[in-house]
């Protein structure tokens, strides 16, 4: 197995939607289910994603309030705008971690 490249492996690390396999597209009933069940067994990784999504926040909040005191408030921005970004992504991953903890 040949290693992935360094973009591909931050890809993984940050966002979590590589994990679980789209069950919108036509397929038959047996596929649909397996598609359930893998989704369901991976969503066990969500609540690490979550705390990386956390850290995150805090880590870059923390810069953009060391930006701000220290440098200019326009440097504080590029902090603060990804962090900001990190909230809804909290809020994808629980309700997801939350709808596929409570399916069947």
């Amino acid at each position: 197995m040949e290693p992935l490249p360094f973009r591909v492996l931050l890809y993984r690390y940050v966002f979590f939607a590589w994990l679980f396999k789209d069950v919108a597209r036509p397929m038959n009933v047996f596929e649909r289910a397996a598609a359930r069940r893998h989704n369901k067994e991976q969503s066990r990784w969500l609540p690490l994603y979550m705390r990386r999504y956390a850290v995150l926040g805090f880590v870059l909040f923390g810069f953009g309030m060391l930006c701000e005191t220290l440098a200019s408030p326009l440097l504080s921005a590029f902090f603060y705008v990804p962090g900001t970004m990190t909230v809804p992504m909290l809020a994808v991953a629980g309700v997801a971690w939350t709808g596929l903890r409570a399916m069947e």
